[in-house]
């Protein structure tokens, strides 16, 4: 966006309006049921975004298990922002924008390793992994009383954590992360805390780009389901999947607030479901133990769980069988989708595990993820060429007037059931009203 652009910004009785005229507000529908198809590829758009979304929001960065030990680091994203996420000598982690306060060039240069320090290489100005400023060459003579050091350290974000998984924000006024991730928080236990040791991350996370916009990622996982026989149907033909278009159907669809969401889907009738998504058995005496007996029920009733922390962490525990002969297995997958423009995106994908799990499962799980979820994954492949194809599509002149549709099940009212979870709760996969709150919150944010 030019800075010419940014003044026709101008606010309204609807809020803020793009250059053309058009109001935010307006570009989603009544109740979120329908989406301006300029959402996704419009550049003034974007910047709002990073703006007022990724510049206030709480966003995943890291897992805890990435950086044990004291130095150690990994090189991430918030927006468009390169954050350094660092442990520090007495343990407490921090994450620091890559940028030299002398003259902005990038302190770390390496996507992870351990250090004490780091230090520019344009003039040597150098910080601790806490980002405080530590000096720079003949300080003294070059500046001599005229530098004040305390305005010197790395800017830094806020730094929290939940379930292990780091979190940062830029907006000293957010609210603490507990009560940003509300309801959702019951639900990310089902997956980050469920047994004492939590999760691990195995290996880097695999990092790749995708000529689409950022929020279908988020969009397809808070609550799609009903794609799945369709985009996916190789693994119908196959067997991975239940030759049935409503196998989805069987579960529940959840808004958390906030712009949060899952799906939880079970099996159909008749479909024999191995409790607790088939998970050795030495995992589920620990996470009876460890998770609440509402929450242990959720558990053990479920197939898949997949959702999104708004606005771009989203999460997938699945049990597929990737392997002909073998009993399915499930694996854990979080990822990011981060925004590099208005029709592009970077993914960053991590595969974890339960600490507790044997070593065997381990290994089967990994190679789980990396066969159906990993860049080159056959379900991977099946969603980013859809989502490729959406983006150009509704890059065009005539394209990018549609407006899109948002309203399954708008006419169903919440129906918990018997579901012991919290939220705003429909019984059935084929419901949109994790994407109608994550469209509601998407539109609050670019407007207030």
């Amino acid at each position: 966006m030019t800075i010419e652009a940014l003044r026709e910004l101008q606010a309204t009785d609807e809020g803020p309006s793009l250059p053309d005229g058009t109001s935010v507000a307006s570009l989603v529908g009544p109740n979120g049921s329908s989406v301006s198809a300029r959402a996704l590829t419009d550049p003034d758009i974007y910047r709002m975004e990073l703006e007022r979304i990724f510049a206030r929001s709480w966003l995943a960065v890291a897992h805890e298990s990435e950086i044990p030990n004291s130095g150690d680091y990994v090189l991430r994203s918030m927006g468009e922002d390169r954050v350094i996420v660092s442990r520090d000598a007495a343990g407490g982690i921090h994450i620091l924008l890559n940028s030299c306060r002398h003259r902005g060039m990038p302190v770390c240069r390496a996507d992870a390793g351990n250090a004490s320090q780091f230090k520019c290489p344009y003039h040597g100005f150098t910080y601790q992994s806490s980002g405080e400023f530590v000096g720079a060459p003949v300080l003294k003579k070059a500046y001599g009383d005229t530098l004040d050091r305390s305005t010197m350290g790395l800017v830094s974000a806020r730094s929290e954590t939940y379930g292990g998984m780091i979190f940062g924000s830029f907006d000293p006024a957010a609210p603490a992360l507990r009560d940003y991730l509300g309801d959702m928080a019951w639900y990310l236990d089902l997956l980050l805390a469920r047994t004492p040791g939590g999760l691990e991350v195995i290996g880097s996370p695999h990092r790749f780009r995708i000529r689409a916009n950022w929020k279908l990622g988020s969009d397809n996982f808070i609550g799609d389901a009903y794609h799945t026989y369709t985009t996916h149907g190789f693994a119908v033909n196959t067997s991975q999947l239940p030759p049935d278009p409503s196998f989805a159907w069987y579960g529940v669809q959840v808004a958390a607030g906030e712009g949060h969401g899952l799906g939880l889907t079970g099996a159909p009738p008749g479909v024999p479901l191995p409790p607790y998504l088939n998970m050795p058995h030495e995992l589920i005496p620990l996470m009876k133990a460890t998770l609440s007996a509402e929450q242990d029920e959720a558990l053990r009733r479920t197939n898949f769980i997949h959702g999104t922390v708004f606005p771009n962490l989203s999460f997938l525990n699945a049990m597929i069988n990737s392997e002909e002969g073998q009993a399915p297995l499930p694996f854990v997958t979080l990822r990011t989708w981060i925004p590099r423009g208005p029709t592009e995106m970077e993914v960053c994908s991590w595969f974890l595990v339960d600490k507790e799990a044997p070593q065997w499962f381990k290994e089967v799980s990994r190679l789980s993820y990396v066969r159906l979820f990993g860049p080159s994954g056959t379900f991977e492949q099946d969603d980013t060429e859809i989502w490729t194809g959406i983006t150009k599509a509704v890059s065009s002149q005539v394209g990018s007037r549609q407006t899109l549709h948002v309203g399954m099940s708008v006419d169903r009212e919440p129906d918990r059931g018997d579901w012991p979870g919290p939220g705003d709760v429909h019984q059935g996969g084929y419901a949109e009203i994790g994407q109608r709150s994550f469209w509601r919150k998407w539109a609050k944010e670019l407007t207030r």
